[in-house]
């Protein structure tokens, strides 16, 4: 029996003052009762519109009923037939866009809590049961992944589960990709994304650290040289775009990546005990509207900042973040400055910032994103005074891959060409997904990737 209930159960959160100076989990997740209530919203219709909307299918109107019956376990085992990271997903991706955004229970009142309800049954999992691993027998080829974020452990996951060898190089020296560099504590605790980890290393999956491929190897010798006879490339975007404006080299300026790092990956919030520290000064201004910039400006609150503002150059309504992260910024009272755009940044005598030129923008026609264009109000100029200046207006991938890979066809702004259905690149045997082809984007379409690859993979060792 449907619970026809409106509105979703609300997800208990920290208080907005305690949190902005800690870096615990914002949202505590829902109760057993709360997921089982929300669980019962499900009307469990015919077509699944919900499912289409996953990137990676998950199973949501059957998983829902067990909860709905109090089977948690059996629910999570549901959701991990289908998506081997829930409890990251159930915390990061945008389910308002996707599987939540085609709920029928949305057309009238609220869509059902499907990402907080798969967060509730795969954090229940990881405290309630040890997961029962099984190691496929070998099949006798060896993949190789590059990258250990959400689309290289999906795709080595996956490959392990039909029995390849599969060893991941990661250039940093922790893995998990974004996951552990650029998703800050409180939206994302890091012991979980070791535990979904070692749930995929448990597959037999190797995992190699501090490797550069294009540095400390190539593509080339890993498929000539070491055996393997494919290769994912699931490399992120980990390379920062800048405003190109005057001061952007000043000290106290960073990329949105480098501040993140620094912060969540080095445990900068933690210092004198890391070694790692960032300095933020009385008052930071982060330049972006999206999730990236979002969580720059909550950082740097956290990290002491007084005053911390978002400077975007369009208005509320065109902020590409989540809604949630927004509405979470303001609560902790992150300042907005809207239809506003940085011009320059000023340093005192030893080369430190101490204020920003911004300007005001009024939206004019839509360009080629669909978005109306920003246009500056002529003579509308005003200084800030900040003392550390964040940008956050995307990434690139790193070109590492593309110029020691010939033949390997990419965009002109560093993306790799790769078959959407399938991950296929130019260069045989050389498959590819996640933001190293689209752009920075969401951990589900990168696991998405991950996922198709891999059935690629298989279906060209097969059939070689």
């Amino acid at each position: 029996m449907a619970n026809m209930r409106l509105d979703k159960n609300k997800i208990p959160e920290q208080d907005p003052q305690v949190r902005a100076g800690n870096f615990k989990e914002v949202a505590l997740g829902y109760t057993a009762e709360m997921a089982m209530d929300e669980a019962q919203r499900c009307l469990n219709c015919k077509n699944q519109p919900c499912v289409a909307g996953c990137p990676v299918n998950v199973r949501i109107p059957e998983f829902l009923s067990l909860v709905a019956e109090g089977k948690f376990l059996e629910a999570a085992a549901v959701v991990k037939s289908t998506n081997s990271l829930p409890a990251i997903c159930g915390r990061v991706c945008p389910q308002e866009t996707q599987c939540e955004a085609l709920c029928v229970r949305g057309k009238k009142g609220e869509p059902v809590g499907i990402g907080r309800v798969e967060r509730f049954v795969a954090d229940y999992q990881m405290e309630h049961s040890v997961e029962k691993v099984e190691v496929a027998p070998s099949n006798g080829h060896k993949v190789a992944v590059i990258g250990s974020g959400p689309a290289g452990l999906t795709c080595a996951g996956d490959l392990a589960k039909l029995g390849y060898q599969v060893t991941i190089f990661e250039a940093l020296h922790t893995p998990g990709g974004v996951l552990v560099y650029g998703i800050p504590e409180f939206r994302l605790p890091k012991a979980l994304v070791r535990r979904e980890i070692a749930t995929v290393e448990a597959l037999g999956v190797k995992l190699i650290p501090n490797m550069v491929i294009g540095k400390s190897t190539t593509l080339d010798e890993l498929l000539q040289e070491e055996g393997f006879e494919a290769v994912f490339v699931g490399s992120g975007a980990g390379l920062p775009n800048f405003q190109k404006i005057p001061g952007e080299n000043l000290l106290g300026v960073y990329s949105a990546n480098e501040f993140l790092t620094r912060i969540n990956l080095m445990k900068a919030y933690d210092f004198p005990q890391h070694d790692t520290p960032v300095k933020v000064g009385k008052t930071v201004a982060v330049v972006g509207g999206g999730n990236v910039a979002m969580d720059a400006a909550r950082c740097a609150k956290r990290m002491g900042a007084e005053h911390v503002y978002i400077v975007y150059r369009r208005s509320d309504a065109e902020l590409p973040a989540r809604a949630e992260e927004v509405h979470h910024a303001k609560e902790e009272g992150i300042i907005f400055r809207l239809l506003t755009n940085p011009t320059q940044i000023f340093g005192d005598e030893e080369g430190r910032v101490k204020s920003m030129e911004v300007i005001e923008m009024e939206l004019g026609e839509p360009d080629a994103s669909g978005r109306r264009r920003p246009i500056a109000k002529k003579g509308s100029e005003y200084i800030i005074d900040v003392q550390t200046v964040v940008i956050a207006i995307g990434n690139s991938p790193n070109p590492l891959i593309k110029s020691t890979t010939p033949g390997l066809e990419c965009q002109s702004w560093g993306g790799i060409i790769a078959d959407e259905e399938t991950g296929k690149t130019s260069r045989e045997g050389v498959y590819a997904g996640g933001d190293a082809v689209t752009g920075a984007a969401t951990v589900i379409l990168a696991m998405g990737a991950g996922k198709k690859a891999a059935a690629a993979i298989d279906d060209y060792i097969k059939n070689k």
